[in-house]
């Protein structure tokens, strides 16, 4: 599969942490890819690095088999990228249908700006930016909630509101940073659906902790461990590695994938 976005032997260092060493990780046309480890293994770091926000003191990337370089987070609607945060983002003082209108923003020939203060110059793109983002938010199941402000909303419908301002810029890789976090059983049922569902109009690669999930949504998965690769495969391959059982949160892991080696040992 040709690789739609290619991290090659990156290292991250801050003073003499080293965050991220000689990672390498790929995302074909199509596909969902996970990122997992323990807090601090540097699973944000390649995010940032991706974004754009960090720099590697060692590696590549390359984007449609084209050298990513100097590139900053104001550049990946143009590149055709997009990327929900930890935190939900949202700009409390707008509507919901504003908020999306500014994942909007690479539609626009005028600017998003200019549509939501009804300059001029916006009038013509006003409209469809506002059908865009009410299509969207329809297809997210929220779109009765486009006149509301977000601290109107439960948690799980704001975490929905965000995940509607990144689809709506249709980009060719979505950046999932840990979308399930404060969501109930039902809306991470939800969620997994989604993310399948979005396999034939985008890739996926996501940041998650919920192990079930991961499982379920994605076609290969990246293991980091104190900012080193140490394994990736498919979910089963992945499941089935030794590494990983004694790495990733050990017991716990252990309990939630029942068909792990010594998943059995670990309920008694």
């Amino acid at each position: 599969m040709t690789a739609l976005l290619d991290v090659q032997d990156v290292t991250v260092r801050f003073g003499g942490l080293t965050a991220l060493d000689e990672v390498s990780a790929r995302v074909g046309s199509g596909e969902v890819v996970g990122v997992i480890g323990p807090n601090g293994a540097g699973k944000t770091t390649l995010f940032n690095v991706i974004c754009g926000f960090n720099r590697p003191a060692r590696g590549r990337l390359t984007w449609q088999g084209r050298p990513l370089r100097r590139h900053q987070p104001k550049d990946l609607a143009r590149h055709g990228i997009a990327r929900t945060l930890q935190g939900l983002g949202l700009f409390p003082h707008l509507s919901v249908l504003e908020n999306v209108m500014v994942g909007a923003s690479r539609h626009s020939r005028a600017g998003v700006g200019s549509a939501l203060l009804a300059l001029p110059r916006g009038d013509r793109d006003e409209g469809e930016l506002r059908h865009r983002s009410l299509t969207t938010l329809d297809t997210l199941g929220i779109a009765d909630t486009a006149s509301r402000v977000p601290g109107q909303l439960p948690y799980g419908v704001q975490k929905r509101v965000a995940l509607a301002r990144a689809l709506v810029a249709e980009p060719q890789l979505l950046l999932l940073d840990e979308p399930a976090s404060g969501l109930s059983s039902d809306e991470m049922r939800d969620l997994g659906e989604l993310v399948r569902g979005l396999k034939d109009r985008m890739s996926v690669m996501l940041v998650e902790h919920h192990m079930d999930l991961v499982m379920e949504v994605c076609d290969r998965i990246v293991v980091l461990d104190f900012g080193k690769v140490i394994a990736s495969g498919t979910p089963d391959e992945v499941r089935d590695d030794q590494r990983v059982l004694d790495a990733y949160l050990g017991e716990q892991v252990r309990a939630q994938l029942p068909d792990a080696p010594g998943a059995a040992d670990a309920r008694d």
